[in-house]
């Protein structure tokens, strides 16, 4: 049996390539960058007014001027500002030639064509230089960057359309046993709705893959072998049951004999022991427990790295963060466990770590109220104080009003 990060080195150790494609930008949020971006003109593009006020040569102020011609932004200037001249200007228009700043039209009165400047300037105050963000040539992006409302701005400004990304990895999701039935359908005896291929959907589409729902299958190898057939055509197989040591459990053999090499079926983490992994040709399969908290923690731990790696993320990993516990945590001493917790804000702006519920595999709940795992060695028996927390889920950080903690000033 594996520990976890033994575990984890095995499954990264062959993760297969993925493809790009080129998409419109405004369909690039949350995409992975597959190209790097050198800008192609400077930014700005010329020399602009970073104010609405008048462009002047600043030997001339303070001083009575007058005004050659009005300037708005999207339009050019087609005369040169000569000794006791200024422009009209407006923010972002190109600055005239002869004029080497700009004075703030409140700093100013003006009369028909003449314009009072009460204030002196200095060479370039208030002028946006060409190429004084971004210089042509620069490069301002590169490939593995997670496409948010920034980098997308970046490239509009730069003129981009389109981007090259990486193609979201399609990941079959399939869940076996005779006791589990659709949510919505009548249940028998015996019987449960079946939660996991939603978590498990849900999932991929966080880690930036797309879900493609094979639904459950009946303890029968022959139906566990149609289904894994028709999810071979995927990028990932992910099935979810079947893959501890009872007489029902049929998962690991079925991939066997489909010829899938089996590379581990056990992991030393609580909970999640039963996880079946391996790969035929470049394509990973993973058989993860039918125990719904036990589905998600394999997932997060092991699947969620391959696609983000797929996606060419070079951070595909869950960040880890520090905590207080918010009361001491006993345990009995066994395999390496990851706690579901549940975190907040505390006193000094300092994380707080709170047990998330029953912390049984099969407890739902709890992993609905948390937000991240306290990860516990196998050997500890008493925690308190400060604890590693690996994170899932940032939505704990929004605050229900606003909050301005100004740094510095006086009060």
């Amino acid at each position: 049996m594996f520990s976890v990060e033994e575990a984890l080195e095995r499954v990264l150790r062959r993760v297969p390539a993925n493809a790009t494609e080129r998409v419109p930008l405004a369909l690039a949020q949350g995409r992975v960058l597959a190209e790097t971006i050198v800008a192609g003109c400077d930014l700005p593009p010329w020399a602009g007014s970073a104010m609405d006020g008048f462009a002047v040569r600043s030997a001339d102020v303070p001083g009575d001027l007058t005004v050659i011609e009005t300037v708005a932004a999207g339009k050019v200037p087609s005369r040169v500002v000569g000794p006791g001249e200024a422009t009209r200007i407006m923010t972002g228009a190109p600055v005239p030639a002869g004029a080497d700043a700009v004075v703030m039209v409140e700093d100013t009165s003006s009369v028909g064509d003449r314009v009072t400047v009460r204030v002196s300037v200095g060479p370039g105050q208030h002028v946006r230089p060409a190429g004084s963000e971004i210089a042509a040539g620069r490069t301002v992006l590169t490939a593995g960057v997670v496409l948010g409302f920034g980098a997308l701005g970046v490239l509009a400004a730069l003129g981009r359309a389109t981007v090259v990304v990486y193609v979201r990895p399609r990941v079959g999701l399939l869940s076996t046993g005779d006791e589990v039935v659709e949510p919505g359908l009548p249940l028998g005896p015996g019987q449960i709705w079946s939660s996991n291929l939603h978590a498990l959907a849900g999932l991929c589409r966080d880690a930036g893959a797309e879900p493609v729902y094979l639904g459950n299958v009946a303890d029968d190898p022959a139906a566990l072998g149609a289904a894994f057939s028709r999810a071979m055509r995927c990028d990932i197989v992910v099935s979810t049951g079947g893959v501890s040591v009872g007489d029902f459990d049929h998962v690991k053999g079925v991939l066997t004999d489909m010829g899938v090499s089996i590379d581990f079926w056990r992991v030393a983490m609580k909970p999640g022991k039963p996880l079946a992994y391996g790969f035929i040709g470049e394509r990973p399969i993973f058989g993860l427990p039918g125990n719904p908290v036990s589905c998600m923690v394999n997932f997060l731990q092991f699947v969620r790295p391959v696609i983000r790696t797929m996606l060419g993320d070079p951070k595909p990993f869950l960040p880890v963060v520090s905590a207080v516990l918010a009361e001491p945590w006993t345990r009995r001493p066994g395999r390496p466990e990851l706690v579901r917790v549940a975190l907040s804000f505390g006193e000094g702006g300092r994380v707080v770590a709170s047990v998330a519920g029953v912390q049984g595999s099969a407890h739902l709940l709890g992993m609905a109220d948390a937000s991240g795992f306290l990860l516990v060695a196998g050997d500890t028996t008493q925690l308190s104080g400060e604890v590693p927390v690996q994170v899932f889920d940032w939505s704990w950080t929004a605050g229900a009003g606003p909050s301005y903690r100004w740094a510095g000033g006086a009060g």
